[in-house]
């Protein structure tokens, strides 16, 4: 039996139509004598033709690039915005979680807005009442239950809305990238619960970033790319398909990036990732293979004894692990211009998910920086074909790093 019908949706945004002057009355009635222009338009379709069906009890994962299509595509499913074309059937009442907190009142408690979004999403007082232990148990967030939630943290905000939607019986639930904001532990616990709506017969519809969550939680994936649906079937190839179309999206052009310290004697002007050979970019690297980071950089004066340094940070913000030349004993001389230096990682020990950079160039080595980037990029580590299972590395509270270890009996 089918859940979700989605029938030749389209979705065409228009830019440049709508604009606010902020002139005076002199300004006006100058312009009456002048002659007046008519601000430019452009339409951009974010969808294009969709159609597919989801089957009741389907877990279904939509993965592609940043604006392929994947959220415009789940507000309309959710009713926050008309197609521009087609039409979207659905047989069952929906729960979404689109973005942290939506439904939530800032001046209620914990308590009220359990209430007060399961009312959202058309349950009855009785049903909010018999799952109410059950969702404060799962988002754990009881001995703050009777507090305002505009003082929960991000965290406690995503906990108790996934709490919610996941518990209230929703026949649909269509969930975005809101999952990066818990820790390793929760985010294990929302896969085991969607798993299990899943098996009770209900439809889930997962919109992320994260391929290790998408292959272990869903059946069918399907891959987005410009509006467009560019390919569905089973999670292994269609991401496979996803890895190696992809190519250029780690290319970083930082030249006019604002978030910066230092003197900048000298500064970052790009990085991309590469393969470990250095010919070809790459916006995903495999886990347990080696790769490279180029960084490009200029010099506005002779800047001696340099070192280059950079690291990955988890969706938290928090550092994982950093290297920099001069712990090498490598430090360089840089003259006036432009140039690049590589870094190359003989093996990826971080485990499948998505992650962020760090770069920086001290002249004074491991002290001072002339250029300190604090968070730029974004990468994914994704599960090989030589490797594990992905779901076997980023199951239960293993952690973001995998370390080699060797292991003696003993008698």
């Amino acid at each position: 039996m089918t859940s979700v019908s989605i029938e030749h949706i389209s979705k065409r945004y228009r830019i440049g139509a709508h604009r606010i002057d902020y002139t005076t009355l002199r300004d006006r009635f100058s312009a009456m004598f002048r002659r007046s222009t008519t601000p430019a338009t452009k339409d951009i379709w974010a969808l294009r033709d969709i159609h597919f069906d989801i089957a009741e009890g389907e877990a279904l994962g939509l993965i592609g690039h940043n604006g392929a299509g994947k959220s415009t595509l789940l507000k309309i499913l959710t009713r926050i915005t008309e197609p521009t074309e087609g039409r979207v059937l659905l047989h069952g009442r929906v729960a979404s979680l689109l973005e942290v907190g939506t439904g939530f009142h800032p001046e209620l408690t914990g308590r009220e807005n359990i209430f007060l979004n399961g009312a959202i999403l058309g349950m009855t007082r009785a049903e909010i009442r018999r799952n109410f232990d059950d969702i404060v148990e799962f988002s754990e967030i009881g001995q703050f239950l009777d507090t305002p939630v505009k003082r929960y943290s991000s965290g406690m905000y995503v906990r108790l809305a996934f709490a919610v939607a996941a518990h209230l019986t929703p026949e649909i639930l269509l969930i975005d990238e809101v999952l990066a904001v818990g820790d390793i532990e929760f985010q294990r616990r929302c896969l085991g619960r969607m798993n299990e709506v899943a098996r009770s017969g209900r439809t889930v519809v997962f919109v992320s970033h994260n391929l290790s969550s998408i292959e272990a939680l869903c059946s069918r994936v399907v891959l987005m790319s410009k509006g467009q649906v560019a390919k569905s079937g089973t999670p292994g190839a269609v991401i496979a398909h996803y890895l190696a179309r992809r190519g250029t999206g780690s290319t970083v052009d930082l030249r006019d990036f604002p978030d910066r310290q230092g003197e900048g004697r000298a500064r970052i002007t790009g990085f991309e990732v590469l393969d470990a050979e250095g010919n070809q970019p790459i916006d995903a690297i495999e886990f347990g293979a080696p790769f490279r980071l180029r960084l490009s950089f200029v010099a506005h004066e002779r800047v001696p004894n340099v070192s280059f340094g950079f690291a990955f940070l988890s969706n938290a913000g928090d550092r994982l692990f950093l290297t920099e030349s001069f712990e090498t004993e490598k430090t360089f001389e840089l003259t006036p211009g432009e140039g690049s230096i590589d870094c190359t990682i003989g093996r990826c020990t971080l485990l499948p998910g998505t992650y962020r950079f760090e770069l920086w160039i001290s002249d004074i080595p491991g002290v001072q920086a002339t250029d300190h980037l604090q968070t730029v990029g974004e990468i994914e580590i994704v599960a090989g074909e030589g490797t594990r299972r992905v779901a076997d590395l980023s199951s239960g509270g293993r952690g973001l790093l995998h370390v080699d270890s060797e292991w003696s009996g003993v008698r």
